[in-house]
């Protein structure tokens, strides 16, 4: 095997090309971005799409360990690096016309994602302490920094103050959470960890508090009840452009890092954080769902529609059962389809890359049919109404439950996604029964960004009609994790 196929097989050149790359662009948008913005723009993508492709023909690699076990290769990571870029190749496409419309510096914009997604994927296949929080700190801090992307908008630096505030204190409590962790089973590799935990002796006290303070900043990155303060602030005061790149990729990454902590490594503590996990999952579905009603501004109750969304999710990894695992896999990646969808629409609709209200969807039928006919498909998914995917991803996580006797448990999320059906319902009846306001602008006609968002939609149905190679493909990521390369 020569040099070059070595160095192609490595694990972690993914990781190393996007690096490398994402200095490159630095470089071009320093010297060459004023002068032609599509160019910063197309190196980001065609470096997403060399990375892709690495990423791919790492496929058939086996499991393995590297950088002296602070590294891990394995199934989970290869799917779910998988997912964050084909996301952010999506959320790249709808922002690029935003981005002009805005008078966004798009280097600026596209060079912070970069360096978030190469987090996300440092975060993915940590199989440490140390990395785990090294991929969650850089996965975080380019996201503070895109909110206030807007200079000149107070609403903008508002809401990037509160993430950065609230967003240190979480993290500062997760490392505190890690510190108790690391004094208790005396490492910082997770498989070490895992394996000092079944040895037992440890005491149960600083255990439970290290969970408690794990939980916390788990909970706070996905923007789950009680931690979702920053939500709605950050939705809406970010340029939508932004708020479409935080509401997907980071989700997924945010349960990566779940996944990691809770199944791989502390299984044996099942006992302590399931309870703790379950209370977040239903203050998180009924909370969201609840105060999603009364929202007008359009941005904040797809907001709140998250946060609900992230209690559903986290409910699989509450069966603590292999389908509840994967069953939580699968509802993430349906929801990042669907909040990419979401938000890409709203970025293709608008002139000025900002719709705020509910009744700004006024007449869209008449307007456009086909935008109106996608924007129905991502409201039927997140409202869980068959054959979008979103309904196959509730049912499987409410058999999850009821497979492991917490009938309750699903009964209450069955209310909710009840009662969360009416303020989806009532957008579809303000599009398709309202009529437009006068002062309304023309819509846009096809382009990159309308073709992309098509596929993204048309998908949410596909996925729905047919969901078993997506679900088949979870449940291989969590038979590699239940006999991972200790």
């Amino acid at each position: 095997m020569t040099t070059l196929q070595q160095l192609l097989q490595f694990p972690a050149i993914p990781e190393i090309a996007l690096l490398v790359m994402t200095c490159i662009i630095l470089l071009i948008d320093l010297f060459m971005g004023k002068k032609n913005n599509g160019l910063t723009y197309m190196a980001t993508q065609l470096s997403l799409l060399i990375t892709l492709a690495l990423l791919i023909q790492l496929h058939s690699i086996p499991s393995q360990l590297l950088f002296h076990q602070h590294y891990i290769w394995d199934l989970a990571a290869y799917f779910i690096k998988l997912c964050i870029l084909v996301f952010s190749l999506f959320a790249f496409v709808y922002a690029r016309d935003a981005m002009k419309t805005l008078r966004i510096h798009s280097g600026e914009y596209y060079l912070l994602g970069l360096f978030s997604i190469l987090g996300m994927m440092v975060l993915t296949s940590a199989n440490s302490l140390l990395t785990l929080y090294l991929g969650l700190e850089l996965l975080s801090f380019p996201l503070y920094a895109m909110v206030a992307l807007p200079r000149q908008s107070s609403l903008s630096a508002e809401a990037a103050m509160k993430y950065f505030i609230l967003g240190a204190l979480a993290s500062g409590l997760f490392l505190y959470g890690l510190s108790l962790l690391y004094g208790v089973t005396h490492s910082l590799i997770l498989p070490t960890i895992h394996q000092n935990l079944l040895m037992g002796g440890q005491s149960s006290a600083l255990l439970s508090t290290s969970l408690i303070f794990i939980l916390a900043g788990i909970a706070f990155k996905i923007g789950a009840a009680p931690f979702q303060f920053w939500v709605p602030d950050v939705y809406q005061g970010a340029p939508t452009p932004v708020t479409l790149f935080i509401s997907a990729a980071p989700k997924i990454a945010g349960l990566a890092l779940a996944i990691r902590l809770l199944v791989d490594t502390l299984p044996s503590l099942f006992t302590y954080w399931q309870p703790l996990l379950a209370i977040i999952a239903m203050l998180s579905f009924s909370l969201g769902n609840l105060v999603a009603i009364v929202q007008s501004n359009l941005k904040r109750m797809l907001a709140y529609s998250a946060i609900a969304h992230m209690g559903y999710g986290l409910l699989g990894l509450v069966a603590g059962t292999p389908m509840g695992y994967t069953m939580s896999l699968f509802y993430m990646l349906a929801y990042g389809l669907m909040a990419l969808a979401a938000f890409g629409l709203l970025v293709v609709m608008s002139k000025s890359g900002q719709i705020e209200h509910v009744n700004d969807l006024k007449g869209l039928n008449a307007r456009n049919s086909w935008l109106a006919l996608m924007m129905l498909l991502i409201l039927f998914s997140m409202a869980g109404i068959p054959p979008t995917v979103g309904f196959f991803a509730k049912l499987g996580i409410l058999e999850a439950l009821i497979s492991v006797n917490l009938l309750w448990i699903a009964t209450l999320a069955i209310i909710f996604a009840i009662i969360g059906a009416y303020y989806y319902i009532y957008v579809i009846k303000v599009m398709y029964f309202e009529e437009p306001e006068p002062t309304v602008t023309d819509l846009p006609v096809a382009n990159d960004a309308y073709l992309a968002l098509s596929i993204n939609a048309i998908l949410l149905l596909i996925l729905g009609l047919f969901p078993s190679q997506l679900i088949g493909l979870a449940k291989a990521v969590f038979f590699t994790i239940n006999h991972p390369v200790y």
